[in-house]
């Protein structure tokens, strides 16, 4: 497999968690292992995340944490299999954006994307990251925008398929500042970055983990990283607010749900232990190294408001774009 679709993050590199004493709030939780579904295949962004907080929960309740890898059909099987999952704080699920582009982007879904589960911790944000070809004229986001402006529908811009977060994060960065391009769908990251070596393809909105080998080959050129701050691994790409273009902020994100009816004291419990974990030095250093970040400092309800607030925004991007599953 080449170097570029090997996306994201090798477990192998999670430090063994220091083994705390369990908090003596729920004394009949956890009696038996707990199973994280992961709508991805191992290796991915989702899957780092879920055994970073599965090796945590595991030292914490002396329970086996077993992470359930169930990818295919774009993310729909594990989704579907989380919604559906007994509600008993025993099987949970690492869920991102896809989970909400999916049903927004089928008349029948086979799950909710938000009805059927409640959030219990929002654990990671990642940064993004525009990037162009180094056949275009320009070094920085201001530049490149202006180049394109002028050149309505002559650009286009490359994604991991049609529906994927970097399809509709592409589609975000251009409508914020106006420019017009093509959309030009690749089935994985390696065929992308080849393209945009060749100058066929001109630009992407893509995650940093995704890009960093890439970049540092100089296959593309990194203008902007898509958050409000600077990225300790970019330091010297400036966010895309320091270019003068806040409104094309984009932060992709992970976190930890259950099915919809799992006691509340379960959640409360679930989301207290997996702070304490996020806020651990090492691990939240493990995430910068990977172009993530730890978030810790929310709640359960925050995590599902900032749920809804992910699906109006892309219902709407959808819906005025008319975008379509394949």
């Amino acid at each position: 497999m080449p170097v570029y679709a090997a996306i994201f993050f090798a477990a192998a590199g999670v430090a063994t968690p220091v083994r705390a004493e369990r908090s003596p709030a729920l004394i009949d939780y956890p009696v038996k292992p707990i199973r994280i579904i992961v709508a991805s295949s191992p290796g991915t962004a989702s899957d780092f995340f879920a055994r970073s907080v599965g090796e945590e929960l595991s030292a914490l309740y002396k329970q086996r944490v077993v992470i359930d890898n169930r990818a295919g059909a774009g993310g729909l099987i594990g989704n579907k299999m989380v919604s559906k999952a007994n509600a008993d704080g025993y099987t949970l699920g690492m869920v991102d954006v896809t989970r909400i582009i999916n049903e927004l982007m089928r008349e029948r879904s086979p799950y909710s994307a938000l009805a059927d589960i409640v959030g219990v911790t929002h654990v990671a944000s990642i940064t993004n990251v525009l990037v162009v070809t180094y056949a275009l004229p320009v070094r920085t986001a201001p530049e490149f925008v202006a180049h394109a402006r002028t050149r309505p529908g002559e650009l286009n811009f490359a994604s991991l398929g049609i529906g994927s977060a970097s399809h509709l994060a592409g589609e975000l960065f251009s409508n914020s500042v106006g420019v017009a391009a093509v959309h030009v769908p690749f089935r994985n990251l390696y065929d992308a970055v080849i393209e945009m070596g060749l100058g066929r393809v001109h630009y992407a909105v893509l995650t940093l983990p995704a890009v960093l080998p890439p970049l540092r080959e100089r296959r593309m050129r990194a203008l902007a990283v898509m958050t409000p701050q600077r990225s300790p691994a970019l330091p010297d790409v400036p966010a895309i607010a320091e270019a003068g273009l806040p409104e094309a902020q984009f932060d992709s994100w992970s976190g930890i749900v259950a099915p919809k009816g799992t006691p509340r004291r379960i959640v409360e419990q679930l989301h207290g232990d997996i702070v304490s974990g996020l806020r651990k030095t090492a691990l939240r250093e493990l995430f910068v190294r990977q172009g993530a970040e730890s978030t810790p400092d929310g709640t359960p309800d925050g995590f599902t408001r900032m749920m809804q607030g992910e699906y109006l925004r892309f219902q709407a991007l959808i819906r005025e774009g008319g975008i379509k599953a394949e």
